[in-house]
């Protein structure tokens, strides 16, 4: 990422924060699509790929596991 000389440079938490926000947001878009059209969900589920009704998606609040930052 480049940076110009009057910004401070962000921490890898700072860019996980936003890509996390970024991605949930997207996920909720998508989930909003399916519930005003009635198409299902595409999703990996227990180790295969199965169609969830958008009624019945749910999303998570936290991440089941921490992130580690190397």
């Amino acid at each position: 990422m480049k940076q110009s000389k009057h910004t401070k440079p962000e921490s890898a938490w700072d860019l996980i924060a936003k890509a996390e926000r970024a991605l949930r947001e997207a996920v909720a878009e998508v989930v909003e699509a399916h519930r005003r059209s009635g198409e299902p969900i595409i999703v990996w589920q227990d180790g295969r790929v199965s169609r969830v009704h958008p009624q019945e998606a749910l999303v998570r609040e936290k991440p089941s596991r921490p992130y580690r930052v190397q």
